[in-house]
């Protein structure tokens, strides 16, 4: 047995939010997804439960090429802790390149990949965004969808005055978009031909309300991925001409929205289709100016990957690192 000893760059948080630009995430996601990705290459989240904390892996190997890896989620809700790590290993040689504190990288990867949705569905050239929620989703959705250069109008609402307004006035400050905090969620939806739902309601009763759908609308919704959570009503699902999942199998069966449907007999798995077969052109999604689309997304390991794929080569160019000092053995077998 041959041994093999070399060094595994470590990318901490501050170095991360230095390094996570949203236009190279969101160009790293859309070369991913038109390329060939295959079931086994994402396959299913696994978590183990302890008496009240849990370990999550979501493993992935990125149609790069170049690395594989895992994200690992150890969550505490009694005690209120969390701590993300994600691995990276070289696809060739199965060495360990990287570790990656992912604290930031969920939210960095869904606003990303819902940009990358947004640029594939969005029937106009110019996006007039209604947004519902103001908190660590909603700001990195707004971030993301900017550096699209899309933008033309925005406007938002969430329960609490103080944090919409607060909300609007640090976008507008900061890209000087046209951006206003309204009193209702109706509002901010009219007109709007991107709805982005990135909260959810204290009692779970849906955010969006079918009546306010307009032809040729996108809407994501990202906020409710678990079956007792709900974001969209039931009517809003089946209006939607086509729902467009990140991991198809996993919306249809374990988030609230699409449950609430099936519940009732309606037949949501004709009508949805794969991220990847829309961006790689194998699927046209929106077929008429009229459709209206959804974007429904639980996260995927891929999304995370291929994130801090990007981050590596990002924190190699601008030395944004540290070499550990020992690593893992890897053997010849």
């Amino acid at each position: 047995m041959n041994n093999s000893h070399h060094t595994t760059i470590f990318i901490n948080d501050e170095n991360v939010g230095r390094l996570a630009n949203w236009s190279d995430v969101i160009t790293a996601l859309t070369e991913a997804y038109a390329q060939p990705v295959t079931a086994t290459m994402v396959p299913p989240r696994t978590m183990a439960r302890g008496e009240g904390f849990w370990l999550r892996s979501l493993c992935a190997v990125s149609p790069s090429k170049e690395y594989m890896g895992c994200k690992l989620i150890a969550a505490s809700p009694k005690n209120k802790k969390a701590s993300y790590l994600i691995s990276l290993f070289d696809q060739e040689t199965m060495r360990l390149a990287a570790l990656i504190d992912g604290n930031r990288i969920t939210d960095i990867r869904t606003a990303a990949s819902s940009a990358v949705a947004v640029n594939a569905l969005a029937a106009q050239d110019k996006l007039d965004i209604a947004i519902i929620g103001s908190g660590a989703v909603a700001r990195g959705h707004l971030h993301a969808l900017n550096a699209t250069g899309r933008v033309q109008r925005v406007r938002v609402f969430s329960p609490t005055q103080a944090n919409r307004e607060k909300f609007a006035e640090t976008f507008q400050n900061l890209y000087d978009l046209d951006i206003l905090a309204v009193a209702s969620a109706e509002e901010a939806v009219a007109g709007a031909n991107v709805v982005i739902c990135a909260s959810r309601s204290k009692d779970e009763s849906p955010v969006f309300n079918a009546a306010w759908l307009e032809p040729g609308m996108t809407i994501v919704s990202v906020s409710s991925t678990l079956p007792e959570q709900r974001e969209l009503d039931v009517e809003t699902m089946q209006r939607a001409t086509l729902i467009v999942a990140d991991m198809p199998e996993e919306v249809l069966h374990e988030t609230g929205d699409a449950l609430a449907v099936q519940a009732i007999g309606d037949d949501l798995a004709s009508k949805t289709v794969s991220l990847a077969d829309v961006v790689s052109n194998n699927i046209t999604a929106r077929k008429n100016p009229e459709d209206i689309l959804i974007y429904k997304s639980v996260g995927s390991a891929l999304q995370d990957i291929v994130t801090a794929e990007m981050l590596l080569r990002n924190a190699k160019l601008e030395s944004l690192f540290q070499d550990m000092p020992e690593s893992i053995v890897t053997i010849d077998r």
